[in-house]
């Protein structure tokens, strides 16, 4: 088959690439560096041409509803345009377990992409998945000051972003299913102790303070909406697994930057 990946460098793309070269395909990254900007449409017309499969990772990282829903909206209309004119006959979607009813902040994005993508003239699967084990990294990256890092209450069921990267690749090649069952991690978490386990295992000397996210993002990570239901498929990597593994950037004594989450293309956002 030959894929195209939207979103190649992020943290799910990497592994959607990696994935599908060991499985044979052929694969078209679909990256600024290679001339492709998905917000603006700029180089799409005529690039999907002979793709069998489009598997869209783009992402943003912003905890702002109205940025959220500018990018997921852009890449999602300026991407379906280009497979229907193309000729492609598969759309295949990463989107996060639990957000019904949450269309807020980052959540709000997603949400306005399931929609295009279910309303879309091209045959379509979606994957809904929970939070990434990588979502640790973020939150140290962003909420941190000096030896402190700030962590909303979250009560998570994490998911390697490898095991993600290969189901994407498994339904692309499996063909239009609509809304696949959704995949979560092996164990129930939360957030707080995630950190607290990586700095400590990173040998960083930080205290994490856990706080109440306000708004419905906050509540609805609080609820533990976002773990999924009893019948999702269920990955093995564990957290305390991916930490020991290659996937896991450790977290230096130089990083913590104390700056508000950005707006970076094809990089995971608050759930990846």
């Amino acid at each position: 088959m030959r894929i195209a990946v939207a979103g190649a460098t992020g943290n799910v793309g990497r592994h959607v690439i990696e994935s599908a070269t060991a499985r044979g395909h052929d694969i078209l990254s679909l990256t600024r560096r290679a001339g492709y900007d998905l917000e603006k449409g700029t180089g799409l017309a005529g690039a999907l041409d002979g793709v069998d499969a489009v598997i869209d990772v783009a992402n943003v990282v912003s905890t702002s509803t109205r940025r959220s829903r500018e990018f997921f909206t852009a890449v999602t209309t300026h991407l379906l345009a280009a497979e229907r004119d193309a000729g492609a006959r598969h759309h295949v979607t990463l989107s996060i377990v639990g957000i019904d009813g949450v269309d807020a902040a980052y959540y709000a994005g997603k949400l306005a992409q399931e929609r295009l993508v279910e309303q879309g003239t091209v045959p379509f699967t979606l994957l809904r998945a929970t939070q990434l084990h990588e979502f640790a990294e973020q939150v140290v990256h962003n909420t941190s000051a000096g030896r402190f890092t700030l962590v909303p209450k979250g009560l998570v069921r994490p998911v390697a972003a490898r095991e993600v990267g290969a189901r994407l690749v498994e339904l692309a090649e499996a063909g239009p299913a609509g809304r696949a069952g959704d995949l979560t991690g092996p164990r129930e978490e939360r957030l707080a102790d995630l950190v607290r386990r990586m700095v400590a295992f990173d040998g960083v000397r930080r205290s994490v303070i856990e706080f109440p996210l306000p708004g419905k993002f906050g509540r609805a990570m609080r609820s533990g909406q976002l773990r999924g239901d009893a019948d999702a498929d269920r990955g093995t990597i564990d957290f305390d697994a991916w930490l020991r593994s290659p996937d896991h950037t450790r977290t230096g004594a130089g990083e913590g930057r104390g700056t508000a989450t950005s707006d970076r293309p094809d990089r995971e956002g608050p759930a990846g």
